[in-house]
């Protein structure tokens, strides 16, 4: 009845992975409204690595919920905003003065980075990679290296957008042949001295979990400083102990001028920013940035409580082990499920990727089985990937061991 209800009311545009209406939720479960229970491990896309509904998050908004909800901080500003700056500014990478600015979703964040960017170094082209996803506003579509479902249909890019491939060793891109189409790119299509900033994830999200290698980053920051180009680092999916790192370009040794983070900040509640030298986030006007809802109280106030709790709760080791337990059963059933192409990620931000055997061409079709077979099981995964033929695990980093081993289960089963 919901399902009809939604197709009747909801534009079709809006796709869905699952036909579960959720009823409630609690740390890595969901109830549906028919009172079945299912274990998450989309968790919102990344967005409550502290679990659905975390006691001390909950308890953060209701006390906020009683002194005020909104006055916009443009407007009446509040200290709440302020401190979460400060501590944003201290845990983001980067051995330099900080500035932070608060907007609502990973999209606004990666608008704004480019936003700053262009102001910063009078330069409008940005160079982006394929299969990396940055929102789906104008920007953030042009920036995203995927046609399908996010440019399909929707007219002209923005300008002065350029993508690069990204290097996957497992499709035959190393990281030379990056390298050497930038060269290219500047040869051929944009002048260097023309381009405001690169952007890359550190590990791509819906591109496949893709890891960047970290000798390809430091020398992508290289060709930055050479040329005066601002290194904007796409932290929205990675972001908040999900790589075992608070970030995951902490495990790169490579430090970005910007940095964008949405997702896991907020413990659920809607909340993006973008954090990165001071000198460069003073560079738009007064008022250039910002937004009606941008840093809103309720969702500063859960952002404090999840840093609270990655911190006390020891979160970003929590996400090796979670990882490691999850990769070694996976590698364990190598043998057994000859699709298996590739198994990756770090910390609990991990990828199985599938291939037909023998032919080696991507199994989108083996993907989806997968995927509803555990459904049927109780457990929700998601896809990923430029051939839809990666799943990828995102449960809560505070998941119950008891619960994890149950879906570690319901993975083996579904595999075979």
């Amino acid at each position: 009845e919901l399902e009809a209800r939604r197709r009747q009311a909801v534009s079709r545009a809006v796709g869905v992975t699952t036909e579960i209406y959720a009823a409630r939720a609690e740390n890595a479960e969901i109830w549906d409204a028919e009172g079945r229970r299912y274990i998450d491990f989309a968790a919102g896309i990344a967005v409550v690595n502290t679990g659905h509904r975390h006691p001390k998050v909950l308890a953060a908004v209701r006390d906020q919920l009683d002194r005020f909800t909104h006055t916009c901080h443009q407007v009446v500003p509040y200290e709440s905003y302020v401190h979460l700056a400060e501590r944003l500014n201290a845990a983001v990478p980067g051995d330099f003065a900080k500035k932070t600015v608060f907007v609502t979703t990973g999209a606004e964040a990666t608008e704004n980075a480019v936003k700053i960017a262009r102001a910063a170094t009078g330069r409008a082209a940005v160079i982006a990679f394929a299969g990396g996803f940055h929102g789906r506003t104008f920007m953030g579509m042009s920036m995203t290296g995927k046609v399908v479902p996010y440019k399909a249909g929707f007219g002209p890019m923005m300008p002065e957008v350029y993508h690069l491939p990204f290097p996957v060793a497992l499709h035959g891109v190393t990281e030379e042949d990056a390298l050497a189409a930038l060269d290219r790119l500047f040869k051929a299509d944009v002048d260097p001295a023309r381009v405001a900033a690169f952007i890359v994830e550190p590990v791509q999200g819906e591109g496949g979990f893709y890891e960047a290698p970290a000798a390809f980053l430091k020398e992508l920051r290289a060709i930055a400083d050479r040329h005066g180009i601002v290194l904007i680092a796409d932290e929205v999916q990675t972001g908040f102990a999900r790589t075992g790192r608070l970030f995951a370009m902490e495990r790169t040794g490579v430090t970005a001028d910007l940095t964008t983070m949405a997702k896991g900040l907020g413990g659920g509640f809607p909340i993006a920013a973008v954090t990165g030298r001071a000198d460069l986030m003073d560079a738009p006007g007064a008022g250039g940035l910002g937004g009606t809802y941008g840093g809103n109280p309720l969702a500063v106030a859960a952002s404090h409580a999840v840093l609270d709790v990655i911190a006390e709760e020891g979160l970003c080791a929590r996400a090796e082990a979670l990882g490691a337990r999850l990769k070694q059963r996976l590698h364990s059933l190598a043998g057994a499920v000859p699709q298996i192409a590739d198994i990756r990620g770090p910390g609990f931000m991990n990828a199985v990727e599938f291939t037909h055997p023998g032919a080696g061409t991507t199994a989108a079709d083996f993907t989806t089985a997968v995927r509803q077979r555990a459904l049927a099981k109780g457990l929700i995964l998601l896809s990923c990937g430029v051939y839809g033929n990666v799943i990828r695990f995102l449960a809560p980093l505070t998941i119950p061991d008891a619960v994890f081993g149950e879906a570690l289960d319901i993975i083996e089963a579904s595999l075979r």
